[in-house]
């Protein structure tokens, strides 16, 4: 009886999570095939699911109106220099929390989060003034390094989550042999939170990649990425649904990619140090 209970709620539970799996995927589903409708199709009431003209116009209008591959190398770059530029800041900065920690440093912590919560709109102006007159405005290192900034509270809280299931044993040990303080890091701690840092990367990657708010209002043309090839597509006319899906679609095709071959990685990492 108890079997009969288990396999029950087991089926329940798997159907529950393909349900919910199924409306997360609906919407990335639903702009994929309006991607391949005309505009016609694409606003039609009430919507054609299958049962359309299908047609890859779409992709290369957009490719002829936009330069796809420069703004793809600008998303590129953008979120792997963003990223690696602040594991190059929070690593250390993680590791003298964990294993260095102050009387403050849990408040510190907090407070770095709490950045996190501040609305952006409220420093556009200082930052486009600040930007314009540095002349990082449209360039790919100023958009770089604010999407550092803006994802260094993460990197630092995730790293340190992960530091600190590291026994510090190992640390002292590596001391006593005569290890500096740079060995330590590189040669000790960095090969045991690999799992950490690889997830700790590949999440910043996607969240750099989205970001939207900062690279709309700080690039225009030589240094703007594909969220912002996306927002031409809006226009005083109105919106270009197929052609708009098609440019989405063209965006988070190389995330979604990277994000599928990379999902044990980055479960393994997201995990790392939960089971003792």
């Amino acid at each position: 009886m108890a079997r009969k209970v288990t396999q029950t709620r087991r089926i329940t539970f798997t159907v529950l999570a393909w349900l919910v799996a199924l409306a997360i995927f609906f919407p990335i589903l639903w702009m994929i095939l309006t991607s391949f409708k005309t505009e016609a199709d694409a606003i039609a009431s009430p919507p054609k699911f299958l049962f359309f003209d299908w047609t890859t116009a779409n992709y290369s209008e957009v490719q002829a109106r936009s330069p796809y591959f420069r703004h793809f190398m600008n998303s590129v770059i953008i979120s792997i220099g963003s990223t690696l530029l602040g594991l190059l800041i929070a690593v250390p900065a993680a590791w003298s929390m964990a294993f260095q920690p102050g009387k403050r440093t849990k408040d510190l912590l907090m407070w770095m989060l709490s950045t996190k919560m501040m609305p952006a709109a409220g420093v556009l102006i200082p930052m486009y003034v600040m930007f314009n007159n540095a002349g990082l405005l449209d360039s790919r290192f100023g958009i770089t390094f604010v999407l550092m900034l803006i994802n260094l509270p993460i990197i630092v809280w995730m790293l340190y989550t992960y530091f600190r299931e590291i026994p510090a044993e190992i640390l002292e040990a590596s001391r006593m042999d005569g290890a500096s303080l740079s060995k330590e890091i590189v040669y000790v701690l960095t090969p045991m939170a690999v799992p950490g840092i690889a997830s700790t990367l590949l999440l910043n990657v996607i969240l750099a990649w989205n970001e939207a708010f900062w690279t709309l209002n700080l690039t225009t043309t030589q240094a703007a990425p594909l969220t912002t090839f996306i927002a031409s597509y809006s226009s005083p006319e109105g919106l270009f649904y197929a052609k708009l899906s098609a440019a989405s679609t063209m965006a988070i095709a190389p995330i979604l990619i990277l994000g599928w071959f990379s999902q044990k990685q980055l479960v393994r990492g997201l995990t790392f140090g939960a089971v003792k």
